[in-house]
């Protein structure tokens, strides 16, 4: 009986407590401009990523998240920022945010199912929508300023 009430009680921790982990790209290149995309279905500019499936690795999801969203291929090390907490749809979501800045692009990136725009923008231009968590990422990496363990 102690065992079975053992295992009842894992199983309502896993699923009451289930952590749902996500990763982003701050995607640079040599002119200094990063790589944004506009999706279909959320409002806003961000950096390029997605969830990490079952057995995944987070290397292995940004690199495919980057070649689904940017037709970009990275080729140098994918550099951890940081893991920060996303309370957008979760109180358990998790978003681990590399620095790119050794890839190469194969192609421009067209509209799709879930990418209605994507490109690069200057730091000092970035278009209007890009939202707050990605500015704040942004002004980590790029000015110094103080990690927000929060998106």
């Amino acid at each position: 009986m102690r065992r079975l009430f053992g295992w009842a009680l894992h199983l309502y921790f896993r699923l009451s407590r289930g952590l749902t982990l996500g990763v982003r790209a701050a995607v640079l290149n040599e002119a200094g401009e990063i790589f944004l995309v506009r999706h279909t279905y959320t409002p806003g500019w961000h950096l390029p990523g997605g969830g990490v499936e079952p057995g995944e690795t987070v290397a292995t999801a940004i690199g495919k998240e980057l070649r689904e969203e940017a037709n970009i291929e990275i080729i140098g090390p994918a550099v951890l920022h940081g893991l920060f907490l996303s309370g957008e749809s979760s109180r358990r979501d998790h978003v681990a945010v590399f620095i790119i800045r050794d890839f190469t692009r194969t192609a421009p990136k067209q509209p799709d199912f879930e990418i209605a725009e994507a490109g690069f923008f200057a730091l000092s231009a970035l278009p209007e929508g890009t939202t707050p968590g990605t500015r704040r990422r942004l002004a980590e990496i790029t000015a110094g300023a103080p990690v927000d363990e929060r998106w």
